[in-house]
């Protein structure tokens, strides 16, 4: 969900390097996990392949309903262009400080993605190599973004080829699992589940198990009978309406406030989920795992990622695993959490979690940033990570940036080194919505070398890279609304993005498909999946310089070691560090750059001893020319 975050941690100092695993509990890593290279999906900003099933004005809810003059929004336009309707739609008023741009017409935009653009573009996922798709909720709702499910067994009809005759399905259902069909958006998932699986790729999906839109069916039936509904314990109520009063006296919690998400309630106790949504819960989870029903889950999603799921008790998360592991023995689950994970991840029992925590936090501050010294980065790192149960880090989620932050191209826009390094400011006044400073242009070429660099530590570090749609494009943007912008695809003409929402003057950027920075992203997902020990490898530091902004790292895995060199200054750099597996490095090459070329990377081992020379802003991988095929693996 829409989260901002701002860190402020201090370090201790910990002498030595932490083992790279320790601690107990967790849930099930499946060995997949581990190999997995993960593109996030923004389903409804992602492709149109279907231009008939577009969502019209009825489909959108909020407490005004919108102009008459809405329509879907041109996938090509300037994104802070504002259609006429749009104007007519702001909300807010002369209180809310925002641009006029984000005071809602914007959040009731429809582009039209749509389940058949996603299989349109399965070829270019798997050309691009990656191997697990994520989606953002898929199921029934009527926002753009999907967080409000008003079904959690039924597909969003308007992702599908037949919204009015899904509708009629759905209409004649109850919480019964036995009255609930398949509808036509049901079915193209389930095709699209094949059609992904004939490519090599998983399919994990958003679970919203904490609230639901007001159009639910329990909700629904709920605000209608009140407490004479079958669903009257399924919702945190404060107050029922009283009818013998003019006034509605009915009031619920929503999610944070929103009104538009009231949240499911727990036991009395707080250890657990209401058995009413519990129940419906497991019975949803099981039909997109199982969809046939047969015991056999291979027609199914293979995993989910469960939203604000630091937010339901923990015991209802361990009984839910459970149940998902009791349908398919080799499914993932992984949990949206900001902070420390460990707590949820043990008690809990997720394979993993979005590492915000371990891993984008850290990596901000060195890399994007660059108030943070090599030393500490190194240290957080090994602190982070070393916590986690198990195999648990290697199942991890290495992101950089989702729905929910702004992109990773714009952080670096926006980064610079504020002279604390006891301070990373993560998501924090993260676009021109909170910000008069907030940069929005292109990044510049410098700014792609530190793209580059992050996304080098991605493919080659402890855990499994995600990358949010579009990075590998080239594409930019603030905090949400921002950075859900529509994917650029290199069949497509755009406009330039030209306006300032501020209303500053602005120089136009190009948008296009960016070719290059494509290539790299495609040969670096190459290099992490050709080399087991990136993966599957242990990881050990062997150096980090802090008055160079040099970090170099060890992966090793069954006779092969990698070394993987960083350096985010601007200036050429030459460090020497001791290894440990000095034999297998023997006669090391320069496996991979984040330069177009290799000139001015160079290693020398003598003895223990690796001498390495990187030009600035660059980063390197050397090794054995050896390697398995991406193809058999």
């Amino acid at each position: 969900m829409n989260t901002r975050f701002t860190f402020l941690f201090v370090m201790s100092c910990l002498a030595g390097c932490l083992p790279t695993l320790r601690g107990e509990g967790g849930g099930h890593v499946p060995g997949w996990s581990k190999e997995a290279v993960w593109y996030q999906i923004f389903p409804e900003r992602f492709r149109d392949g279907d231009a008939g099933n577009n969502p019209g004005r009825s489909s959108l809810e909020w407490p005004v309903v919108p102009s008459e003059k809405w329509a879907v929004t041109r996938w090509t336009a300037d994104w802070y262009a504002r259609d006429g309707w749009e104007v007519e739609q702001d909300r807010g008023g002369d209180m809310d400080p925002a641009p006029a741009f984000y005071k809602g017409g914007v959040f009731d935009r429809r582009y039209g993605g749509d389940l058949q653009g996603v299989i349109d573009k399965l070829d270019y996922l798997k050309d691009l190599g990656v191997n697990t798709l994520y989606f953002n909720p898929v199921f029934y709702a009527r926002s753009m973004h999907k967080y409000d499910g008003n079904s959690f067994h039924h597909i969003d009809p308007y992702f599908g080829p037949d919204p009015k005759g899904d509708f009629e399905v759905m209409d004649k259902e109850t919480s019964d699992p036995a009255t609930w069909g398949w509808t036509s958006a049901d079915k193209l998932f389930l095709e699209l589940i094949k059609k992904a699986r004939e490519r090599g790729m998983r399919v994990v999906i958003d679970g919203v198990f904490n609230h639901t839109g007001r159009d639910f069916f329990a909700f629904a039936e709920l605000r209608k009978n009140q407490e004479k509904s079958p669903y009257a314990g399924w919702y945190q109520v404060d107050s029922f309406d009283d009818p013998a009063t003019a006034r509605n006296e009915f009031e619920y919690r929503g999610w944070w406030g929103h009104k538009t998400l009231p949240v499911f309630a727990a036991t009395p106790d707080k250890k657990d989920m209401a058995p009413g949504p519990k129940e419906y819960i497991f019975n949803a989870t099981r039909r997109w795992m199982d969809p046939d029903g047969d015991g056999n889950p291979s027609d199914g999603i293979d995993g989910w990622r469960l939203d604000v799921a630091d937010e339901r008790p923990a015991k209802f998360w361990a009984d839910w695993n459970a149940h998902v592991l009791a349908i398919n023995p080799d499914a993932y689950t992984t949990a949206e959490v900001w902070s420390d994970p460990l707590e949820l991840i043990s008690h809990g029992k997720f394979s993993a979690c979005m590492n915000y925590y371990g891993f984008a936090l850290p990596v901000t501050g060195f890399l994007v940033d660059g108030n943070v010294p090599a030393t500490r980065f190194s240290k957080m790192l090994d602190e982070r990570r070393g916590a986690l149960p198990g195999e648990i880090a290697y199942g991890m989620q290495n992101l950089m940036d989702s729905h929910d932050t702004d992109r990773i191209a714009s952080m670096i826009v926006n980064g610079k080194d504020h002279g604390n390094p006891d301070h990373i400011a993560y998501n924090d006044n993260a676009n021109a919505r909170a910000s008069k400073d907030y940069q929005i242009r292109k990044p510049n070429a410098r700014e792609r070398d530190i793209q580059r660099l992050v996304a080098l530590f991605q493919m080659t570090y402890v855990g499994a890279p995600m990358l949010y749609y579009g990075t590998e494009a080239g594409m930019w943007g603030g905090h949400d609304p921002d950075v859900r912008m529509p994917m650029v695809w290199g069949d497509m003409t755009y406009d330039p993005q030209s306006i300032d929402p501020r209303g500053n003057a602005r120089t136009p950027d190009e948008v296009k498909f960016d070719q290059e920075l494509h290539a790299f992203y495609r040969s670096a997902i190459a290099l992490r999946r050709s080399r087991p020990a990136l993966s599957l490898g242990t990881y050990r530091a062997l150096g980090a310089f802090d008055d160079k902004k040099v970090f170099v790292f060890e992966r090793r895995h069954e006779g092969e070691a990698l070394v993987v060199a960083l350096n985010r200054s601007d200036s050429p750099q030459v460090v020497e560090v001791t290894l440990e597996s000095a034999p297998l490095l023997a006669g090391a090459k320069t496996l991979f750059t984040t330069r177009p070329d290799a000139s001015g990377v160079a290693s020398t081992v003598i003895g223990d001893k690796m001498k390495i020379s990187l030009p600035g802003l660059t980063g390197a991988v050397f090794g054995p020319a050896a390697a398995t095929p991406a193809a058999s693996r």
